[in-house]
C-alpha cells in the first residue's frame, strides 16, 4: 500500500475498501492529487468520498481526470451531459438498480474499466452497497481449480439480466426500449493491465457458461464460483449519504447493491469509464 502526503486514506474492510478524505472534487485537483487517488483505488480496488456536493459539470470534469468517460448501452445519459445517467428507485418501486452481485456490462467486448457513483437522495436508513475484492478470490482457490480456470473463457450475455433483475430488467419494467442484447467471451482469469494481478472474472448476472460447454454443463462449476465470489471474508459494505462518491473498478471487484429501503427514494448518478478488452 502507498504512502499518501495529499490525501487521508483509511481502510473500510480488511480485504477491499478505503475512505478519502481531505480532497474536495469540485477544485481543479493537482497532478499529484489525482495521481495518489488513483495509486488508492489501485490498492483498494474501491475508494470512497465523503461530502462532495458536485455539480454535474464538476463530477464530470473529476471524472475525466480518472479516465474517459463511456456510454451505457441500454438508457440515455442527462441531458447535456450524456456520460452520466440517473440511477433511481421511487417509493412504489420493488426492483432495484443492478440488485445483484456483478461487474458492470461483463457482456460488452470492451467492459468499463472502472465506475463512478454519487448519491443525491438517499433513504433514512437502507440502500447500501457491498464490494467483493476478485483477486482475494482467485487467490483462495486451490493451485488446481487455478490452474483448470487458467484455461477458460466464458460467456457473457446482456440476456440474462431476464432472470437476475439486473438493470436491464428493471429498464423493461419501466417501459424502454431496451435494443439488442450483447454478448462478449471473455477468460476466466483475467489479468489487470495496470497492476499484473490475476482476478475471478464471472458474476452471476451476465455469465452463462464456459466457452465450449454447454450452460447445463457449465452450471455446477459456476454456481460453486458464484458462491465463493462473494463470500463475507473478500467484501466491505458501504452506508451511503447524500454527497458520497464510490469509484470502484470493475477489472478486480464486483459490486452488489442492497435492495432493503423498499418506500424511500434513492437517486444516484452514475459514470462508467471506457476500459479495455480482457486478457
Amino acid at each position: 500500500m502507498g504512502q499518501y502526503r495529499h490525501l487521508t486514506v483509511a481502510p473500510v474492510g480488511g480485504c477491499i475498501g478505503a475512505e478519502i478524505a481531505g480532497v474536495d472534487l469540485s477544485e481543479d485537483l493537482a497532478d499529484e492529487v489525482v495521481a495518489e487517488i488513483r495509486e488508492a483505488w489501485l490498492d483498494h480496488l474501491v475508494v470512497f468520498f465523503r461530502d462532495q456536493q458536485l455539480s454535474l459539470d464538476q463530477l464530470s470534469a473529476f471524472a475525466r481526470r480518472i479516465g474517459t468517460p463511456g456510454r451505457y448501452p441500454f438508457v440515455p445519459g442527462l441531458p447535456d451531459h450524456p456520460e452520466i445517467i440517473e440511477v433511481k428507485k421511487l417509493p412504489h418501486e420493488t426492483i432495484n438498480f443492478g440488485g445483484i452481485w456483478h461487474t458492470d456490462t461483463a457482456y460488452l467486448e470492451r467492459p468499463p474499466m472502472a465506475s463512478m457513483l454519487l448519491a443525491r437522495e438517499v433513504p433514512a436508513a437502507g440502500g447500501d452497497t457491498e464490494f467483493a475484492n476478485m483477486y482475494a478470490a482467485f487467490d483462495a482457490l486451490s493451485d488446481g481449480l487455478k490452474d483448470f480456470l487458467r484455461g477458460l473463457s466464458a460467456v457473457n450475455s446482456s440476456a440474462l439480466a431476464d432472470v437476475s433483475k439486473t438493470r436491464e430488467d428493471r429498464i423493461a419494467e419501466a417501459g424502454y426500449e431496451a435494443g439488442e442484447d450483447f454478448e462478449a467471451i471473455h477468460p476466466v482469469v483475467r489479468t489487470h493491465p495496470e497492476t499484473g494481478r490475476q482476478s475471478l472474472y464471472v458474476n452471476v448476472a451476465h455469465t452463462a457458461r464456459f466457452e465450449g460447454m454447454t450452460e447445463e454443463e457449465s452450471r455446477p462449476l459456476l454456481r460453486y464460483l458464484f458462491a465463493h465470489q462473494s463470500r463475507s471474508e473478500f467484501t466491505c459494505r458501504f452506508r451511503w449519504e447524500v454527497g458520497s462518491l464510490a469509484l470502484w473498478d470493475n477489472r478486480c471487484a464486483m459490486h452488489n447493491p442492497i435492495n432493503d429501503y423498499h418506500g424511500q427514494l434513492r437517486v444516484m448518478h452514475r459514470i462508467t469509464f471506457e476500459g479495455d478488452e480482457p486478457r
